[in-house]
């Protein structure tokens, strides 16, 4: 298996800044640099005052299987093997470069499918989502449809652990205490994203975000995959579904063949890291 290189040394690292809809990342062209920076060059990136900040942080390697290997990062350094809206923002920035319609792209979850969706917007295949216990993974052989714990979640996995809530309304929550408690829940041994959702009809919801690692984001690419699945499971809407975050929209299609993404992406700007 191709292996993500970590490379020892603080500076320079030149970056691109990207975002879907308010989901940020610093994004490392590894195919140039001969690899990506260790965890500490990671979490001080990150800090919104004395670094770039992001909510994610990825790297593009060179792969002679597929189009292009990505490796993700959270923003504590920790790694991350899905990031739905950065694979979209580097998909639609490998598609640009290249000039095709479709690609291949590697992640330590799984190949994924990624193609141009036509009026500047990105399509991204998730991946079927991870509904057994023992993979998502949880400490415990349970039902994943009915997690026994206040609120009656749904865990889920997209590559990433998922834990989803259903509430009335999403504003209710104070997600800043609400989202830690559970993300350390222990439940999950390796922590866990958290989603609150408002289900407005049976093809459109509103999502609040507590991301593994990060803490509250704009918008999650696997978040709003998990969100639907979870959903759909407890046949409160549909398999396709318009997930509202605060950053704006993405549509989601949960099919045969995986859980399809679609959505907008931005190359905000170029830079060097020389801390």
């Amino acid at each position: 298996m191709e292996q993500q290189q970590n490379l020892d040394r603080h500076a320079p690292w030149p970056f691109m800044k990207m975002h879907g809809l308010g989901n940020d990342f610093v994004v490392i062209d590894g195919r140039k640099t001969g690899g990506g920076p260790g965890s500490a060059v990671i979490a001080a990136m990150a800090d919104r005052h004395f670094g770039v900040g992001f909510d994610q942080l990825a790297v593009i390697l060179p792969s002679d299987q597929v189009d292009a290997r990505l490796v993700f990062y959270n923003a504590d350094g920790s790694i991350s093997a899905a990031c739905g809206n950065a694979t979209r923002c580097i998909a639609r920035h490998l598609l640009d470069e290249s000039g095709a319609k479709t690609l291949r792209l590697a992640t330590d979850h799984a190949v994924l499918m990624a193609e141009d969706a036509g009026n500047g917007l990105t399509r991204v295949n998730m991946g079927p989502p991870v509904l057994d216990w023992d993979r998502i993974p949880l400490a415990q052989d349970i039902d994943t449809l009915h997690l026994p714990i206040d609120g009656d979640p749904v865990a889920t996995g997209m590559g990433n652990p998922h834990m989803t809530f259903f509430v009335p309304d999403v504003s209710g929550i104070h997600l800043e205490h609400f989202g830690p408690i559970h993300e350390n829940h222990p439940l999950y041994p390796q922590r866990t994203n958290v989603e609150i959702v408002q289900v407005v009809s049976k093809d459109e919801i509103i999502l609040r975000i507590w991301e593994r690692g990060t803490g509250i984001t704009w918008a999650s690419g696997s978040c709003s995959c998990a969100a639907v699945v979870a959903a759909a499971r407890r046949g409160l809407t549909g398999r396709r579904v318009k997930v509202n975050v605060p950053g704006g929209v993405l549509e989601i299609d949960w099919r045969e063949d995986g859980v399809w993404m679609t959505g907008p992406t931005a190359h905000v700007f170029d830079g060097v890291w020389r801390g």
